[in-house]
Formats: C-alpha cells, structure tokens, sequence
C-alpha cells in the first residue's frame, strides 16, 4: 500500500487508497479524489507493495509512469536505469532482514523528474524509515534532494551492515582457530559439531556479503546514471553531496571485497580443519589394524594343531605366547610414536 506523500517537508502516513491524502503544509490534509491533482510543492510519493489502482493513481496525478515489479526486476543494465519522457527510471536491490533473521533482496524503484520523486518498494526498508524521520526537520524541498538523501540513507544502513558482518566474522575467525587448535585435545564429537556450527554461520555470512553486494553494485550504478541525467537541474551543493556518495559506494565495494576474501579464507580453514579432523579418524583406523595384525599372527600360529609343536611341552610356553603377543603390540607402538603419529 501507499505510505508516504510529501510536500513542503511533511509527510503523511496513507492506509490505502481511499485514504491517500496530500498535505501542502498550509491547510488541513485533502482527500484525493478521482478528479485530483498533486500541489505543485508535493514532491515525494512513496509507494509501498501498491495495488494496480494505486500504481495508476499516482501515474495520473504525477504524469509519470510507475513501473511494475516485472520490470524493476529485471536484470538487464539497461533496464535498470534509463530516462523516459523528462524523467529518470532506476531499480536497484535493496536489502532488508527476513523473518529468520537472514538477509534477503527486495526491488527498489526511483522515478524522479526535477519536480517530483516516486519510490516503488515491496518490503518496509529501514534505510526509508529512518529518512522519513528526519525529512520534516531537514528541510528538504527538491525531489533531486530528496533521492540524494534517500541514496544516502541506504548506503549509510549498508555500511553498518556490513561493520556488523565484519565484527561477526572477527568473532567467527577467533572461533574457527580456537577450535581448530584444539582439536587434538577434545571429544571429536563436539568439536565436529562446533566446526559443522562455524561452517554453517560463515556460510550464512557469504549469503548475506553476496546481498549485500548485488545492492552497492546497483546503487552505485543509480549514483553514477543520476550523476549524469540530474546535471542541468541539480543545485550545486548536491552535486558534491552525489560525488561524495560516490565516493562512499566505492569504499564499500572495497570494504566488501575485503569481507569476502575473509570468508572465502575462513571457509578453507574451517574446511581444513575438518579435514584434519577426519585425517585424525583415518589415521587411528590404520594404528589399530596395524597394531592388531602382529598379535593376531601370534595367536593364529599357537592355535594350529600340529602334533610336533615343541612350545606345547615348555614349562612356560603359555607364558612365551602372551610375551609374543604383548611384544607384536609394543613394538608398532613404539614405531608409530618415533613417527610422531601418536
């Protein structure tokens, strides 16, 4: 449904369509009806998974077409943002926390002209909320200042996300070395269960940094489009506020090619160690056969029943076969220890 139309600073929160109001800051909020137009100081439009009537509701009172999520969906660079009759269409993938707490993508739509901005989105974003907390003390008026401050707000939520996936793989570092170090000092079940645990939680951080990603790779596109279209009608101030944003969309990419290199290294690690840990497995297989073999010799020749065995007429000869025995066992012991596998 609709959230937000905005003019003059303000906002109103919109329930549906039959509650869609404007506020031009000067009089009570206005209900809009069929025959409707937007005040002239009314430049943001917020839209928020809308019906088919509320997509062609602010199509005719802002005179701008609103894309459907099959378009803002696609893939394709040209898709993503282009211009169209005096206005500039971007989509990007936005990013936001599922009910299982895990990062998902959500489609995320600008159209903006030098008089007015529609937001298209299908997921209640942070980064909005905490722009439209602030858009009635900011005193925005522009629609272009309104996009440049929303772009800054989503590449701000960005970074925090990922400071908070960074302090996350930290944690998952010292885990993965800890447990690893110790492996041949605890129970081999629970340190595969700790090693399966890590395994799984870097791998939820690569889903997440892979997000993550598909977003700074678009908004930076949107950024550097917007750049270049918004020239003749953006303030000079704001050009510096977009170069800057720029600059910020390229310390993220940086800073998320740094996170992914030290997942794709803690996954090697934790890999490593659990190959180790099943080296370790193997490795007492082959010492317990090997030591069993030498003894089970012993046995299988005292236990043949030749009639001529001169050890059947020893006085100690039940003795000498458990010395036999018990040397076939030391003896590989001993090797295997020299050869530091014990």
């Amino acid at each position: 449904m609709s959230e937000h139309i905005v003019a003059r600073g303000k906002t109103c929160p919109l329930e549906r369509l039959r509650m869609l109001y404007i506020h031009d800051g000067t009089s009570p909020p206005q209900l809009l009806s069929a025959g409707h137009h937007v005040a002239s100081d009314a430049v943001w439009i917020d839209l928020v998974n809308p019906s088919d009537e509320e997509r062609a509701a602010a199509e005719r009172i802002t005179g701008m077409r609103v894309p459907s999520l099959e378009e803002i969906t696609e893939v394709e660079s040209s898709s993503r943002v282009f211009s169209e009759r005096g206005a500039a269409y971007f989509s990007m993938p936005g990013t936001f926390l599922g009910a299982d707490g895990q990062a998902q993508a959500t489609p995320i739509s600008f159209v903006i002209s030098p008089q007015r901005l529609i937001t298209l989105r299908f997921e209640k974003l942070p980064a909005f909320a905490a722009f439209s907390a602030r858009f009635e003390r900011s005193g925005t008026t522009g629609s272009y200042e309104v996009f440049v401050g929303l772009l800054e707000a989503i590449v701000d939520r960005i970074a925090d996300t990922l400071e908070r996936i960074g302090a996350d793989l930290l944690r998952q570092s010292k885990g993965t070395f800890r447990t690893g170090s110790a492996q041949a000092t605890r129970n081999m079940r629970r340190t595969d269960q700790e090693l399966r645990a890590i395994l799984t939680a870097v791998g939820e951080t690569g889903d997440a940094l892979g997000t993550l990603r598909d977003s700074v790779v678009g908004i930076g596109r949107i950024a550097s489009y917007a750049q270049q279209v918004g020239d003749a009608w953006t303030p000079p101030e704001l050009k510096v506020r977009i170069q800057t944003l720029r600059q910020d969309i390229a310390s993220l990419n940086d800073y998320d090619q740094q996170l992914s290199n030290k997942v794709n290294f803690l996954l090697d690690a934790v890999l490593g160690f659990i190959n180790i840990e099943q080296n370790n497995g193997v490795r007492v297989l082959t010492i317990a056969s090997v030591v069993g073999i030498p003894p089970t010799f012993v046995v299988g020749l005292y236990g043949m029943n030749f009639k001529n065995m001169p050890e059947l007429n020893w006085a100690y000869g039940y003795e000498f076969g458990w010395a036999m025995i018990i040397v076939s066992i030391i003896v590989p012991l001993v090797w295997f220890r020299s050869r530091g596998w014990l």
